[in-house]
């Protein structure tokens, strides 16, 4: 959980960009999107495959283009 500690003479704009920053950095605002909706096992499960499939199809492309060049 992000929690800063704000003192008596610290500029409140300096301490709000330093929570946000915090914040963007452990990935919470993006966390509360993706639970945001329900979403059922089986349509994780597919999206964690297509991007499996996509970083493999990357990766292949790649290492075939690497090897055409010479």
């Amino acid at each position: 959980m992000a929690t800063i500690v704000v003192e008596d003479s610290e500029n409140l704009e300096k301490a709000i960009k330093r929570f946000k920053r915090m914040v963007e950095k452990e990935g919470i605002i993006r966390e509360y999107k993706k639970r945001e909706y329900y979403e059922k096992p089986s349509t994780i499960l597919n999206r964690k495959n297509k991007t499996l499939q996509r970083k493999l199809m990357k990766k292949n492309r790649k290492t075939h283009d690497s090897k055409s060049a010479y």
